[in-house]
């Protein structure tokens, strides 16, 4: 319950300071360029908190926690007093009405830059890629690379941490062409240069796991074998197993790491294993029978075991970068580009097929993660606030009706022709925005649903 309370109040949080500071973009803008804003609203329906200010603007706050707006004085959706005519938004210039339209999403970009700002001021720390296993035949072989080594770059770029490293390696996901490697053996300054021939490669893959797509299995302190807890009326009780038993062997092969013993439990649903542990320094041998469930579209087994705790990870894993308020805007405003451009390849390569769409997500995927983030600290969640708010400015930014760059394609329409788009036009494009942005919505639930 507490869990679900946590999930439901960080995902409000986040939505919410989201949709603050892209409406108080509109607003802001709107006030600049002389447009009376008759409401301020964030959330929908039924007002919660309504105030005004001294320019009779009315600030709400509604139950429906899922968006916001900023309506406008406008003689498209009602009369307006001969006075005031002035102010209405339709009456202003092409390039005020787009600087209107653009400031949303670039007030989300500009929190993109400042959350990361104060990430990288506070400093940041990763676990380096190291590689551990090279599967036999896999791309990552054929490259040469090998256990014990640190993948530098990708590229040429650089990969610290686990993150940079998956976030170059997503960026190659669907393409044909050339992927480059630069490792090396720690302590040691020699770099090993491979080249990775890629052909379409994870093409259509529902969330794509780039480094296993490799074959690459990167390095983990080894987990003792050792049993926490057995989960009540699982297959782990029935076969009679305890908490302190080690195990030993699968099928008659050694048991030498916990996560190995859950790869082979994974790979045999339903399937019963002779296994051999240890209980009290006495060997024992019992008969173990996986269950099976669906994850991410498989059925896998398990048995119902948690393992005692890892030893942590060396401090010599770690990688620490320290920045002076100079260097982390820049930092800053370096990593909003690189994660802006990113987001817009993903979208290109959802339609052009090279990227499967099964990875948008919609509002229950954006809460879960919005509640675990907040659970690995505060950094974790505002990068996560900084990734959705980027996200957030760049699908506003699509030349889609009824979203933001909508507006401002009917702007630029406008400027360019001398012309503006005609009412009418403008009402047939704007339903059928409205059909694709509610389709859009309806199939990102969907993959939320399937993925619950």
């Amino acid at each position: 319950m507490l869990d679900a309370l946590q999930t439901i109040l960080a995902f409000v949080v986040t939505l919410g300071i989201l949709v603050a500071v892209h409406e108080f973009g509109h607003f802001w803008v709107a006030r600049r360029c002389g447009v009376k804003v008759l409401r301020f609203s964030i959330g929908f329906g039924k007002p919660l908190l309504t105030w005004r200010d001294r320019h009779n603007t009315e600030f709400s706050l509604a139950g429906i926690p899922l968006g916001g707006y900023v309506k406008m004085l406008d003689e498209r959706e009602g009369e307006v007093a001969p006075e005031e005519v002035h102010l209405a938004f339709n009456r202003q210039s092409p390039a005020k009405r787009i600087a209107i339209a653009a400031a949303g999403p670039v007030a989300n970009l500009v929190l993109a830059v400042l959350v990361y700002w104060l990430v990288f001021m506070g400093g940041t720390r990763g676990v380096a890629p190291i590689v551990g296993e090279v599967e036999q035949g896999s791309l990552a072989q054929q490259a040469g690379l090998a256990a014990g080594q640190e993948i530098v770059a990708v590229d040429g770029k650089e990969t610290p941490t686990w993150e940079q490293l998956n976030i170059r390696l997503l960026e190659r996901v669907g393409e044909t062409g050339e992927l480059s490697i630069a490792a090396k053996y720690p302590e040691s300054d020699l770099i090993y240069e491979s080249t990775i021939v890629l052909d379409g490669w994870l093409k259509g893959v529902a969330e794509p796991n780039p480094v296993a797509g490799l074959g690459i299995k990167l390095y983990r302190p080894k987990v003792e074998p050792v049993i926490q807890e057995v989960v009540a009326d699982s297959a782990a009780e029935r076969a009679g197993m305890q908490a302190g038993d080690r195990l030993v062997a699968a099928d008659g092969q050694p048991i030498e790491d916990w996560m190995a013993w859950v790869d082979y439990v994974k790979s045999r649903p339903g399937k019963a294993i002779e296994l051999g542990y240890e209980r009290e320094g006495t060997r024992q041998n019992t008969t173990i029978t996986p269950a099976g469930r669906e994850q991410k579209g498989e059925l896998i087994g398990f048995v119902g075991m948690a393992v005692v705790p890892p030893p942590p990870i060396p401090d010599s894993w770690f990688r620490e970068y320290h920045y002076g308020p100079v260097e982390a805007f820049i930092a800053a405003s370096h990593k909003t580009v690189h994660m802006s451009v990113f987001t817009v390849e993903s979208i290109y390569k959802m339609i052009t097929g090279l990227l499967s769409p099964k990875n948008l997500s919609g509002p229950i995927t954006i809460a879960k993660v919005a509640g675990a983030s907040a659970e690995y600290g505060l950094s974790a969640w505002l990068n996560l606030l900084a990734l959705l708010s980027i996200s957030l400015a760049i699908l506003n930014l699509l030349p889609v009706p009824v979203l933001d760059g909508g507006h401002i394609v009917y702007g630029l329409v406008e400027l360019v022709s001398g012309r503006p788009v005609t009412e009418k036009v403008q009402m047939v494009a704007n339903q059928v925005g409205i059909v694709l942005v509610v389709c859009l919505m309806v199939f990102a639930l969907y993959n939320d649903v399937l993925r619950l």
